[in-house]
């Protein structure tokens, strides 16, 4: 037997060497021929730019992000990509791609802005890695007409790489980023862009029934003997009828419009009771009217007509949205301000006949250009609606646009705004920037102190909104100014870096937030924005824009809508008239949300309520992935069972012990309200 095995293996000896050579053999000349393979080329410009994520504007092929050939220190380029920090490009690789390279570096056409700076860096990621990134290069600092710098980076065996820029840690103003000349070099199959997770617009928030319903503020602040004027806002089918009960003396309201008018000279709280009623029912609610020093007890809820019509504004522009305010319905849910921002003055020296002549009569009042014939009547149009008025202007010489400012005119400008009567001011710093000493805190406070004073001396209330970007900290001395609300950063643009960078650093200012004193992370994004007269729908996403509104009513902004209501679809009203996510906002308590959770993959932020509820909302971070994000009812401070609601969906999701977890889309949100069972 053993003779036999020997003779069998002799025989297969043989057939087997050979195989084994060939396999060798094949596998040399498979590796030779891998060897000798000429690497292809693939440029960034080609994979895509509308892929990119960026922090303002939108990324650009073979352009800087303002639309010019790209340059850098001088030096003109024809290929690459020109972004905006924050910014990142993910590009997905199969490990075979051998370099990537470019030239980086801060785009000329920023002129003399010199505090742009950017950081670049290359990192590589994997899912499944810990960590999952690590960077493979980096530019360091790099700042205004300075020359670019090559990146020339290794990514054999990568399956991701992602093109970061981050702002140099003085935010993102001016930060134009271009990656020049940028190509990959690979063996393998070709580059692909990470494409962002996107969807159709979709409607969470079911529409009000027929009967009646009492939505927005529980409060309401006014000076004594300021002008009064609240319009109950309630969905329910029309013909109602409405009535109040308790109101103080001077205070009368109007039954079939639910307006209550009037002036109230004694300091007090009075506690009313608001009452709607037509043919489908009858409801009731507690109101509380607070006569005394403080006004604006929650949050502003209105309109701006900056970031849709910028310098075109008109006044037919806002009489459109006022009524369109009406007739939407938006009134109905609290929604009261129309607010008209920059270029409605006269621009000295201008050659268009619009807009140019004389600044002031011959008292110092200040005049309008020819695009608003007769302010008195346009606020008188907008009350007659119901809704109240606003008006911008600058401490310094000349706006942001470079039209009148105040400047040694506190006096008349604050009497003439009560005069046509406006009952909101955003006071801009942006041409106070020219003639202030320097940037300390007593020369940034001393123009607001200056307007303040001036606006308490006028018979109306008007909130004060300080416009200045949250240099020095404003939230830690705006009360002190007489602010209502002040900026707290930079101008917001529609794009997720943009709210993301703002929305989500609102995490160090929370204590400041109270009734009457709001910190502000500027206006709302959705609809039709494109800062006029040529707009464009959102470049937010829908799970974005559900982040935008939630996020900003956790931290109890002011919510003002930046597009034409006139215009407004289906999508973007409900997103702005759900009266549950709303109460979040306008909750008496004032309170501002907290972060209580933060990493790369998501964030909890939680806002506690009047009545000793929890707000809680889940962020996915990610801009690809669904994700599923869970919350320890230990985190929160709660214990044993808690009653969780959905508040988009207005939907009671059941009683969860210990825990509450939901899948939740790239950049979308579950805003949820955890009351104790």
């Amino acid at each position: 037997m053993k003779e036999r095995r020997n003779k069998i293996g002799q025989v297969l000896y043989g057939p087997l060497c050979l195989v084994l050579i060939l396999c060798c053999f094949g596998y040399s000349q498979k590796k030779s021929l891998m060897e000798k393979e000429e690497a292809k080329v693939i440029w960034l410009d080609e994979l895509g730019a509308q892929y990119a994520e960026e922090g303002w504007g939108r990324t650009q092929a073979n352009k800087s992000i303002d639309g010019n050939p790209l340059s850098i220190g001088g030096r003109k380029f024809e290929r690459g990509l020109g972004t905006h920090a924050d910014g990142c490009y993910r590009i997905k690789l199969d490990g075979k791609a051998k370099t990537f390279t470019a030239l980086v570096g801060i785009d000329d056409e920023i002129e003399g802005n010199k505090w742009a700076s950017v950081e670049f860096s290359v990192v590589a990621y994997d899912e499944n890695s810990a960590p999952k990134s690590r960077i493979l290069w980096e530019s360091g600092l790099m700042k205004a007409d300075q020359s670019p710098i090559k990146a020339d980076v290794n990514i054999e065996d990568l399956k991701e790489i992602r093109l970061i820029v981050s702002d140099g840690g003085n935010g993102i103003n001016y930060d134009h980023a271009d990656w020049a000349e940028a190509k990959i070099e690979y063996l393998g199959n070709r580059p692909e862009p990470v494409k962002p997770y996107t969807c159709e617009p979709y409607i969470l928030t079911p529409k009000p029934g027929p009967s009646p319903k009492i939505n927005g503020a529980r409060i309401f602040g006014v000076r004594p003997g300021s002008l009064f004027l609240f319009t109950i806002p309630t969905t329910g089918d029309r013909p109602m009828t409405f009535s109040v009960e308790g109101l103080p003396e001077g205070l009368t309201f109007n039954s079939k419009t639910g307006r209550i008018t009037g002036v109230v000279n004694n300091k007090g709280v009075y506690n009313v009771k608001l009452i709607a009623e037509n043919e489908k029912g009858i409801a009731k609610r507690d109101f509380r009217i607070v006569v005394g020093d403080t006004i604006c007890l929650t949050p502003p809820m209105g309109w701006n007509s900056w970031n849709c019509w910028a310098g075109a504004v008109t006044d037919e522009n806002i009489r459109e949205s006022a009524k369109a305010m009406v007739d939407k319905g938006l009134i109905n849910h609290g929604w009261t301000y129309i607010n008209i921002d920059d270029c409605w003055m006269i621009k000295p020296d201008a050659e268009d006949p619009l807009i140019g002549g004389e600044p002031r009569d011959k008292n110092g009042m200040p005049l309008t250009n020819k695009k608003f014939p007769d302010m008195k009547a346009l606020t008188d149009y907008i009350h007659d609606l119901g809704l109240k008025a606003g008006i911008y202007t600058s401490p310094g010489p000349y706006t942001c646009q470079g039209f009148t400012g105040s400047y040694e005119y506190e006096a008349q400008d604050a009497k003439q705004f009560a005069d046509w009567g406006f009952d909101y001011l955003k006071y801009d710093w942006c041409g106070y920037s020219k003639i202030a000493k320097d940037r300390s805190l007593n020369e940034l406070k001393k123009p607001y102190f200056v307007m303040r004073d001036e606006l308490l001396k006028q018979p109306r209330d008007i909130v004060y909104s300080l416009c200045q970007y949250g240099m020095g900290k404003v939230w830690e001395w705006g009360e002190l100014v007489g602010g209502n609300c002040w900026r707290t950063t930079g101008d917001i643009v529609d794009t997720w870096g943009s709210m993301y960078k703002i929305g989500f650093s609102q995490n160090n200012n929370s204590q400041y937030a109270k009734p009457g004193c709001w910190n502000d992370p500027d206006m709302l994004v959705v609809g039709n924005v494109g800062w006029g007269p040529k707009l464009h729908p959102s470049n937010l996403t829908p799970d974005e824009q559900y982040t935008h509104i939630s996020l900003w009513c956790l931290l109890s902004a002011p919510l003002l809508i930046g597009c034409p209501i006139e215009q407004i679809d289906d999508f973007t009203l409900n997103l702005l008239t759900n009266d549950e996510v709303l109460e979040v906002n306008q909750d008496l308590l004032g309170k501002q949300a907290e972060q209580l959770v933060k990493n790369e993959e998501y964030q909890v932020w939680v806002k506690k309520m009047e009545d000793g509820s929890l707000t809680v909302g889940l962020f996915n971070m990610d801009s690809y992935k669904h994700r599923t994000i869970a919350i320890e009812w230990s985190k929160l401070g709660l214990k044993k069972k808690q009653r969780v609601r959905d508040l988009w969906r207005q939907k009671d999701l059941g009683i969860f012990q210990e825990r509450f977890e939901s899948n939740v889309s790239p950049h979308g949100v579950i805003l949820l309200r955890v009351f104790p069972e």
